[in-house]
C-alpha cells in the first residue's frame, strides 16, 4: 500500500520557536487527523523518510509518533508500519466535532454570495435524484446514448489521439479546429439555411458555454434582455450571471409574443429565443413572427440569440429556415450543440457570430477556457465529414418518431383523465397540460419520489402561468419502458386527491 500524502505544505517547524520541534510536529499531525486531512487507516511514511522530508532529526519524528500512538491517534504494527487509527476514541471524536463546528461557524461568518451568485444557486435545473446519462421515464434532454455507435467513435477518436503530427497536444486555436468549423458551417447551411463562413463559427464546450460567452460579450449589467416565458433555465442563468435585467415575454401558439415584448421593453439589448422548438412548450415560431422579430431587432438595434438546440428532430411538416438565415441586418447570433444528436458528455457546441464580431469572440473564448479538447474536435470533424453524423441522426430521427408516437398513445390510454398531451412537431420531449387544476410541482415531486422523472412546467416560468403542466422526455426511453411507466404514473395519479389544486402564485 502506498504512503498517505502528508500535508507537508502546512507543517511549518520553527527551530527558534518556544515549543520543541517534536511538539510542533505532534500538533501539526494531530490537527490533520482531527480535520480529516489524514484519513483513518492511512499509512504514514517511515520515521526516517519523514525526518528527511522535514529536515529534522529522526528522534524528533519518533518522539512525535510515540506521543500520538499513546493517545490513540496512530497504530503501529510490526511489518506494516504506522497508520492513522482506524477508529478514534470518543473523546477524540468530540474534539473533531468541536473543530468542525468552529470551521462551520467561520464559514457562516464569511461574506455571503454575491446577489448574482445567490440567484444562480436557486436555479435547480434537475429534479432531486436525477442522474445524467441514466435513462428513466420520462427523463428529458437526453438522447439514446445506448444506440450511439461508440465503437466507431472510439476508433476515430483513438486515431486522432495517436496523431502527433497535427498539433493536438498543444493549445487549440481559440475559434476551434478548422476542419470542424468547415463541416459545421456546411451542415447548418444545408440543414438549417444558416448563411455563414467557417470563420464565423466559434467552437465551445457545449451549449451552456456558448450561452455564457454570448451573454458576457453582448450584455452589460442592467441591460434589458427578453427571455421567453416559460423558458430555458440555462439561458436565465447565463443572463443572471451577466447582471442583465431579465424581461419575461410570454409564448403562445406562434412562439414568442413580439408585440407584448415591445410593450414591456421597447429597447432591449438582446432577445433570447428557441424558434425551431420552443423550450419547454414545443411550439414553432411562425414565419410571420420571425419576420416581425427580425424587423423589431433591426429597428431597436437589438441582438437576437437563436438557440437551435434540437432542430434535427422534426416529425411533421417541413422546418422553417433559421432566423439567422432570414436575417439581413447581421443582428442574429446562432448557437447549436451536439449534446442532443450525439451524447452530452462530448461537450462540444458552437456559436455562429456576425463577421464584425469574429475577432472579439475569438479573443474572449480563450480567456474563458471553454475550448473543447483538440483531439475531440478533430475526431468530430472526421465523424461528420465521413458521413457518420448524418447516418446516425437519420436513424435516431426514425427511432425517436416511434417512441414519440408510443408516448402519445400510452398517455392517451393511461393518463387522459389527468392531462392533455401537446406533442409539438419535433424535439425529444413534450408537454402534458394537467386537468382539474392539479399542482404541477406537487405532481412532479410525487412522481420523482416514485422514480418517474418529470419536471413541472411552472418551474420554467418567471411569471404566474395559467397552465399547469409536466415535461416528459421520450428519446432515451425504449417503448416497453414508456408503456410501463405511463401505467405506473396512472396508478400514482389515482392516489392524488383531486382537491390538490394549483396553489396561488400571486
Amino acid at each position: 500500500m502506498s504512503h498517505s500524502p502528508l500535508p507537508l505544505g502546512t507543517i511549518d517547524l520553527d527551530p527558534d520557536a518556544d515549543a520543541p520541534l517534536y511538539r510542533q510536529l505532534y500538533d501539526a499531525l494531530r490537527d490533520a487527523i482531527l480535520e480529516g486531512r489524514l484519513p483513518a487507516g492511512a499509512r504514514l511514511p517511515s520515521s526516517r523518510v519523514l525526518a528527511g522530508d522535514l529536515n529534522v532529526a529522526r528522534n524528533t519524528v519518533l518522539t512525535a509518533f510515540e506521543q500520538l500512538t499513546a493517545e490513540g491517534y496512530l497504530e503501529t504494527t510490526v511489518g506494516a508500519g504506522t497508520r492513522i487509527a482506524a477508529s478514534l476514541p470518543d473523546h477524540l471524536l468530540e474534539i473533531a466535532k468541536g473543530a468542525s463546528a468552529k470551521r462551520q461557524k467561520a464559514k457562516s461568518a464569511a461574506d455571503p454570495l454575491s446577489k448574482r451568485g445567490q440567484s444562480l444557486s436557486k436555479l435547480q435545473r434537475l429534479p432531486v435524484g436525477y442522474e445524467r446519462g441514466i435513462a428513466r421515464a420520462f427523463t428529458h434532454g437526453l438522447p439514446a446514448i445506448d444506440l450511439f455507435p461508440m465503437t466507431l467513435w472510439s476508433r476515430i477518436l483513438a486515431r486522432r489521439a495517436r496523431d502527433r503530427s497535427t498539433g493536438h497536444f498543444g493549445y487549440e486555436t481559440s475559434a476551434g479546429n478548422k476542419a470542424l468549423r468547415e463541416v459545421i458551417a456546411a451542415h447548418v447551411g444545408a440543414a438549417r439555411g444558416v448563411v455563414c463562413t467557417p470563420e464565423q463559427v466559434i467552437v465551445t464546450t457545449g451549449a451552456q458555454a456558448a450561452l455564457m460567452l454570448a451573454a458576457q460579450m453582448m450584455v452589460d449589467p442592467m441591460d434589458r434582455v427578453w427571455l421567453e416565458d416559460p423558458g430555458y433555465l440555462g439561458a436565465r442563468g447565463a443572463f443572471i450571471g451577466a447582471g442583465a435585467d431579465i424581461v419575461p415575454v410570454p409564448v403562445d401558439d406562434e412562439g414568442i409574443n413580439v408585440e407584448e415584448g415591445r410593450k414591456r421593453a421597447p429597447t432591449p439589448r438582446l432577445i433570447y429565443v428557441t424558434p425551431s422548438h420552443q423550450f419547454p412548450l414545443g411550439v414553432t415560431l411562425s414565419l410571420q413572427r420571425r419576420l416581425e422579430l427580425l424587423e423589431f431587432a433591426r429597428s431597436a438595434n437589438a441582438w437576437i440569440l437563436e438557440d437551435d438546440y434540437d432542430s434535427e428532430y422534426r416529425y411533421t411538416g417541413r422546418p422553417l429556415a433559421s432566423l439567422q438565415g432570414l436575417d439581413r441586418a447581421d443582428r442574429v447570433l446562432y448557437m447549436g450543440t451536439f449534446a442532443k444528436t450525439l451524447f452530452p458528455a462530448l461537450r462540444v457546441g458552437y456559436l455562429i457570430v456576425p463577421e464584425n464580431l469574429i475577432d472579439a469572440f475569438r479573443t474572449a473564448i480563450r480567456l474563458t477556457g471553454h475550448i473543447a479538447p483538440a483531439a475531440v474536435q478533430a475526431a468530430l470533424a472526421d465523424f461528420m465529414s465521413e458521413g457518420h453524423y448524418g447516418t446516425h441522426v437519420r436513424r435516431m430521427r426514425a427511432i425517436y418518431a416511434e417512441r414519440r408516437l408510443c408516448l402519445i398513445n400510452a398517455a392517451e390510454r393511461d393518463l387522459d383523465p389527468w392531462m392533455e398531451i401537446s406533442p409539438g412537431d419535433g424535439g425529444m420531449q413534450m408537454v402534458a397540460y394537467l386537468r382539474n387544476g392539479l399542482d404541477d410541482k406537487m405532481i412532479a415531486a410525487r412522481a420523482n419520489e416514485a422514480n418517474i422523472h418529470l419536471s413541472a412546467l411552472s418551474t420554467y416560468s418567471l411569471e404566474p402561468n395559467s397552465k399547469s403542466g409536466l415535461y416528459l422526455g421520450f428519446a432515451a426511453i425504449p417503448e416497453p419502458q414508456i408503456a410501463k411507466a405511463t401505467r405506473r404514473f396512472s396508478d400514482l395519479l389515482n392516489s392524488v386527491p383531486m382537491s390538490r389544486k394549483v396553489r396561488s402564485r400571486n
